[in-house]
């Protein structure tokens, strides 16, 4: 089963120095998932065409991406992603910022989204690596019912 990593920065674009996504990459394959990774800039028809590459043409089952879901004006990854989802899953968006928040106050901050595109379920995490390793206990149990409940799709 594939998975791909998409970190949203402007300033992190060289998988070096991306520590959310290589957590995300980590995580994954922890997980037994095949996992591809990908970045690009904090702009929103480039996260798009990203969502809808990843989704269509490289027929991964999960999308993960990490980083724009604050509240900065060019944190676009929530309004990008429900460009291309067919329809929401709130839940795991909702458990992240439940997690979130037992960890800081800030948490109720992030804006996060998830849904589905076609067969694939895309998750917004957040940009900070701490709360990637906060967040990743809380969506990974469900991802293998995720999987198999999309392949009936």
């Amino acid at each position: 089963m594939r998975a791909a990593v998409l970190t949203i920065s402007s300033s992190r674009t060289r998988r070096e120095d991306d520590e959310s996504g290589n957590a995300l990459v980590a995580f994954c394959e922890e997980a037994g998932l095949e996992t591809i990774y990908d970045a690009v800039s904090d702009d929103r028809a480039a996260i798009v065409a990203a969502l809808k590459r990843l989704a269509d043409n490289e027929h991964v089952r999960f999308i993960f991406t990490t980083g724009g879901t604050g509240l900065t004006h060019d944190d676009v990854t929530p309004e990008a992603t429900r460009d291309v989802i067919d329809r929401e899953a709130p839940g795991f968006a909702e458990a992240i910022r439940v997690e979130s928040r037992t960890h800081t106050p800030l948490g109720i901050l992030t804006r996060g989204v998830s849904g589905v595109r076609g067969r694939t379920l895309i998750v917004n995490f957040p940009g900070s690596p701490k709360a990637v390793r906060q967040s990743w206990p809380v969506v990974e149990p469900t991802l293998k019912h995720a999987a198999e409940t999309l392949e009936r799709a």
